[in-house]
């Protein structure tokens, strides 16, 4: 029998949560101070209960476009850094003092994709951050730091569903609470919007949700649906869960309860390690390699390594130790991994045994993907990643 949802949330003691700008902010683009003093409250009670609770907040934008007077979301780069750093001293104003209120102290955390998708050192050092916050007993607040992002955002995470994904990822958060102007999941969506009940709970993988897709239709928010989706498989496929939920409706003492509240993302198979993690979701794959039949057995039922042997070509131009794609004959993606080759190797040692490699090479073959750093899965782990 599959554990209730109550069972699930009673083995949650560290979570994420990220808020929505549609729910931070008023029709007049201010920040809504309820809400913020309200989603504290909840936070600072989670946190005495012995949680340790991350804030995901978007709202910076459309807070800094209110206060410069701007009616619409802004179109240039240069103008959304503008209004994103006078938002961001907004959010975190607005948060500080209600922390404080409380006697808890908050931390601000801007993050740019360089910080948690590029660079291993920095993914490490910032995981050792947010360790230090917690041993503290300082709430993380997080954002991606607009202000700074450059070259047309293309280096940027993009918006906050997937940033609090990686976030509560890269920390290892067995829950990530995505709040926002929905109930939840809605069983299928329409040109007038949500169409039948919403669905208490999705198993990871399930293909009937590649048709329910919500955008937002929120000017300044760059979520929607789609993202929370791509958010909550990502959490899923690593083991640990997600939750859609209404910020104006639903409590976090109610969630962390077991009430059937807002959607629920059920893990697909058990906890993958912080390290393969990082493999599977954290870098940017810089090239592919085609495997043979036999390299595809090897690989997905016996456990073992890829070698030089199995693979049938090589595409793209990465280093040793990149992260390059696996996949079958017929395209599938099979995982990812990190090279011990460099794509100009690999293209003279395709298909050779062990002694032709070292022959080939004037040094002793080794695996092309040790199985350390091999990180299989069942289908695309970030859909449009």
């Amino acid at each position: 029998m599959s554990a209730t949802r109550a069972e699930r949330m009673a083995g949650v003691e560290r979570l994420v949560v990220k808020i929505g700008s549609s729910s931070l902010t008023g029709a007049d683009n201010a920040l809504d101070r309820r809400v913020i003093r309200r989603l504290v409250t909840e936070v600072v009670e989670l946190r005495e209960r012995g949680l340790e609770v991350s804030i995901v907040t978007s709202g910076a934008v459309v807070a800094g476009s209110g206060r410069l007077g701007l009616e619409s979301r802004p179109r240039s780069i240069a103008d959304l850094q503008a209004a994103a750093a006078v938002g961001q001293n907004l959010l975190m104003q607005a948060y500080s003092s209600f922390f404080e209120r409380r006697g808890v102290p908050c931390g601000q955390v801007l993050l740019t994709a360089e910080d948690i998708l590029y660079d291993r050192d920095r993914y490490l050092k910032l995981e050792n951050t947010f360790r230090s916050l917690f041993s503290f007993g300082a709430v993380p607040i997080i954002n991606e730091n607009d202000s700074v992002a450059v070259a047309e955002l293309r280096r940027s995470i993009g918006e906050n569903d997937m940033l609090a994904a990686y976030v509560a990822n890269m920390i290892g958060a067995p829950l990530l609470v995505l709040l926002s102007d929905v109930d939840g999941l809605y069983a299928s969506y329409g040109a007038d919007g949500p169409r039948g009940g919403v669905l208490r709970e999705v198993e990871h993988g399930d293909r009937q949700l590649d048709h329910v897709v919500g955008r937002s239709t929120n000017e300044f928010g760059r979520g929607g649906m789609e993202t929370k989706l791509r958010a909550a498989n990502l959490l899923t496929a690593c083991g640990e869960m997600a939750l859609i939920a209404n910020a104006r409706k639903h409590r976090l003492r109610d969630i962390l309860s077991g009430k059937r509240v807002g959607t629920l993302f059920l893990p697909s198979r058990k906890r993958v390690g912080r390290r393969k993690r990082w493999i599977a979701f954290a870098s940017p794959c810089k090239g592919s390699l085609t495997v043979d039949d036999g390299a595809v057995r090897a690989i997905t039922d016996q456990g073992k390594s890829l070698l030089p042997a199995g693979v049938v070509q090589c595409d793209g131009a990465f280093k040793a130790g990149d992260m390059v794609l696996v996949k079958d004959a017929a395209s599938t993606e099979l995982g990812r991994g990190l090279s011990r080759y460099a794509s100009e190797e690999m293209a003279q040692i395709l298909g050779k045994s062990s002694p032709a490699v070292e022959k080939t090479l004037g040094r002793p073959a080794r695996e092309v993907i040790h199985r350390d750093d091999l990180v299989l899965i069942d289908g695309p782990l970030v859909p449009g990643h």
